[in-house]
């Protein structure tokens, strides 16, 4: 049997993974006031940073159409597609990747096709892609992949850091005087998914080093078995930050493998300029 792997392109990847996986990404778009992006290889992550700094309005981001899913289906070249896509209460991604699906097997129904909401975002979808590929690699029956996966998925953990609060001030998200307060005072919210694919505040910590000591200290706290998890980290425009949290969480977890992505559009857009995203 042969298997495709496809995601919306808040699935942040590296060179390295690009060549391991056989995935292909579907892009969303962001407008920036008067500025419209394609999220694929020809956004500039910086471009999209010095965009959202300068305008006084908060990023819209569109999900992919189900033509825009219906054509990649169409596309595949393989008996079995697996479709990872952003938490389905952050985006309309999933109903379209859903809808497109119905429509495909009505009007052509030749494959099997299972959407996954990664109820998640960002590296939370590359590491599932990764469960994914591993799976697909180790020969099992597509109803076996898609319940590990979907385990998998129900045991993912995500966190993240913003160094800037403007997007959520903006957005009308946070109050223009708490942003002020929240400035002044040197805070940096840990926030992290609720279980459900909604965004939640897990604690508010001043300054950026205590917050990543915290950070380190959470994983310790949520998670275990680490040496059967891959951690996976992605940054918006700080490496030098991401290698020392790396580091810092191999010197206290043994975890089986960290990797390091640089975030694309959408994810730059949650994380904003200095964020840090992490999933295990």
């Amino acid at each position: 049997m042969s298997f495709k792997l496809l995601a919306d392109s808040c699935c942040d990847l590296n060179g390295e993974l690009e060549k391991k996986l056989n995935i292909d990404l579907i892009p969303l778009t962001i407008r920036v006031g008067d500025h419209k992006l394609v999220d694929d290889k020809s956004l500039d992550s910086m471009e999209l940073v010095k965009l959202m700094k300068d305008s006084p309005t908060a990023p819209q981001t569109s999900c992919p159409s189900p033509g825009d899913y219906m054509e990649r289906f169409k596309r595949a070249e393989a008996d079995n597609i697996f479709v990872v896509t952003l938490s389905s209460a952050l985006s309309g991604s999933y109903n379209s990747a859903m809808l497109a699906k119905k429509m495909f097997l009505e009007q052509i129904g030749d494959k099997f096709i299972h959407v996954f909401d990664s109820l998640s975002a960002s590296i939370a979808e590359t590491l599932i892609s990764m469960k994914l590929q591993e799976l697909i690699d180790g020969n099992l029956e597509k109803e076996s992949i898609v319940e590990k996966a979907n385990h998998y998925i129900s045991e993912l953990k995500t966190f993240f850091i913003l160094e800037s609060l403007d997007n959520l001030v903006k957005a009308g998200r946070l109050s223009k005087l708490k942003g002020k307060i929240a400035s002044a005072l040197n805070i940096k919210p840990i926030m992290g998914e609720d279980g459900h694919g909604n965004i939640k505040e897990v604690e508010k910590v001043r300054s950026s080093k205590k917050a990543f000591r915290r950070l380190v200290e959470i994983i310790g706290d949520q998670g275990e078995k680490f040496e059967d998890k891959i951690l996976g980290i992605a940054h918006c425009n700080a490496f030098e930050k991401a290698k020392e949290l790396k580091e810092e969480i191999l010197k206290r977890y043994d975890f089986k493998d960290i990797i390091i992505v640089e975030t694309a559009g959408i994810s730059t857009v949650y994380a904003n300029d200095g964020g840090v995203i992490i999933a295990f």
